[in-house]
């Protein structure tokens, strides 16, 4: 009876073994519809035999304990298919390893369906049919993209996959306030929600309209996004439809924020949420108010570049020192010191003042007081973005965004108040 039930379980792993690579060979096959018959190396039911083949394979090298049944296998198909394949390519005049690489994927898995590990080899195949479906898509997002693009991205693969991993995950200084590892995870979050901001921008197309604006560039910094429309107006564009644009950038931080405090520290959230929700809503209804007096002249640009590694260089280095000062006046002064220190740094970057204040929960600071200088940095970060837009910009600018923001902290300070 168990000899049976072994035996249908071989039969349903050499099933799934063939269905891969007919999976495979369907992609492959309808890409060469139109091409005569026994013009190609293969086809759909080629790719079907050769993940049976494949799986009949393992089957065998499991049955004889010799592992070296597989190898040779694997060895001597790859040695044959390419040798077919360099015959079509050789008559086609073309250059491509794609379709050898995938017979041997398929054999492979096929191999693995058969030796029980059928969850993994059903994934690794709908992955590789995938993958080989997506070829104009991502032949076209090559062309699309620019040097600066693909270096941001490489920069951000090696600090997550190749920096990160290397720093002390422990504190380093007498405080407990500079641990390398939580600042650099840190810097990493902040560089990757850049990323994605330019990237929903890059795959929407050159962004038209003050909202698109606002709303994408402050992804990235809502302060520099401030400035920038300041200017425009400051240029002689209409201020209003900007101010709008400004309130949306604030809007945006405000949202970053309390996605950044989700993702990071959620116990604090209950502290944060409530007052940033209630300032990020005022400021919506102000900017879509301001928007709908004109239009403002112009498209909207592109950000010209995900992130800096400099600026993330100086965003570490601030977020290590203040994140240490931080610790020591908690540590001397006791936590109602906090509102004070995010206050001040908040001023220059939210971003390090928020992350400075939420990383003190594994000092033992309560929740309340935390969220208290969250709010307190976000606070002084809208004082400080109103400074450089009075600044750069015109009355009819400025005016209406302070109008807002003064707004959008009653707005805030009642749910504070009210809830505490």
């Amino acid at each position: 009876m168990s000899g049976l039930v072994s035996f249908d379980s071989l039969i349903a792993r050499l099933g799934l073994a063939l269905a891969i690579g007919l999976l495979v060979g369907l992609e492959r096959g309808w890409r060469e519809r139109a091409e005569p018959a026994g013009s190609r190396t293969a086809g759909i039911r080629t790719y079907g035999a050769v993940g049976l083949l494949g799986g009949v394979t393992a089957a065998l090298s499991q049955a004889l304990a010799a592992p070296a049944v597989l190898v040779a296998g694997l060895l001597g198909f790859s040695a044959v298919f390419a040798w077919f394949k360099q015959r079509e390519e050789a008559q086609d005049g073309g250059f491509s390893v794609t379709g050898v690489v995938a017979a041997m994927l398929v054999f492979s898995l096929g191999a693995l369906a058969a030796l029980g590990e059928v969850h993994a080899a059903a994934a690794g195949a709908a992955l590789l049919a995938g993958l080989l479906a997506s070829r104009e898509t991502l032949h076209g997002l090559l062309q699309r993209l620019s040097w600066t693009e693909v270096r941001s991205a490489l920069t951000l693969a090696v600090m997550t996959a190749v920096v990160l991993p290397l720093l002390p995950n422990r504190a380093i200084d007498p405080w407990g306030g500079f641990n390398p590892w939580e600042v650099w995870l840190f810097t990493v979050v902040m560089a990757t929600i850049s990323f994605m901001g330019y990237a929903a921008v890059r795959l929407l197309g050159p962004a038209r309209g003050m909202v698109v604006s606002g709303i994408a560039g402050a992804l990235i910094s809502s302060t520099a996004v401030t400035v920038a429309l300041a200017r425009k107006a400051a240029g002689g564009e209409r201020a209003a439809p900007l101010a709008g644009a400004a309130c949306l950038a604030a809007m945006t931080s405000l949202l970053r924020v309390a996605a950044v405090t989700l993702i990071l520290r959620l116990q604090i959230l209950t502290s944060v949420a409530p007052e940033a929700l209630a300032a990020a809503l005022t400021f919506a209804a102000c900017g879509g108010l301001l928007l709908t007096r004109g239009q403002a002249s112009g498209a909207a640009s592109t950000p010209g570049n995900p992130f800096e590694l400099g600026s993330l260089l100086l965003f570490a280095l601030m977020f290590a020192l203040i994140s240490t000062i931080s610790a020591a006046v908690v540590g001397r002064f006791g936590g109602g010191s906090l509102v004070a220190t995010s206050a001040l740094s908040g001023m220059f970057d939210v971003d390090v003042a928020v992350l400075s204040a939420l990383r003190l929960t594994d000092q033992g600071v309560a929740a309340g007081v935390i969220g208290h200088g969250v709010l307190a940095a976000l606070c002084a970060n809208a004082v400080g973005r109103l400074a450089l837009a009075i600044a750069a910009g015109p009355a009819s600018f400025w005016l209406p965004l302070l109008g807002a923001t003064i707004a959008a902290a009653m707005a805030g300070g009642f749910v504070l108040f009210t809830t505490d």
